[in-house]
């Protein structure tokens, strides 16, 4: 897979295992793994990412006495997975076409 599109993709992925409430690293691993390969590597740039964007707000607590990271989606992470299903309709359409579903 082309790897601006896996980016989109896996950053979609994130918010959308964010949607069910605040979580942590490890966790969103372990929900998104059922469906796509991802590692801690590969998250915590993406989390990152996420919140330079206002996607997600980030705040600690401490958890046996050491500090974990939460990440809660924002309105904007909201708004940004509704944009991203719209937009996926369009690739769909795309994909018919190019498949031939749609020749005339």
């Amino acid at each position: 897979m082309d790897a601006q599109l896996r980016r989109g993709i896996l950053d979609i992925c994130v918010l959308a295992a964010l949607r069910g409430g605040d979580s942590y690293g490890y966790k969103i691993i372990k929900d998104i793994s059922p469906y796509v390969d991802i590692s801690e590597s590969t998250l915590y740039p993406i989390l990152k990412r996420l919140e330079t964007s206002q996607y997600v707000s980030v705040y600690s607590v401490e958890h046996n006495s050491r500090l974990r990271k939460y990440y809660k989606i924002t309105q904007a992470g909201q708004e940004r997975i509704s944009e991203f299903l719209g937009e996926w309709q369009e690739i769909m359409g795309i994909y018919e076409f190019i498949k031939g579903g749609n020749a005339q």
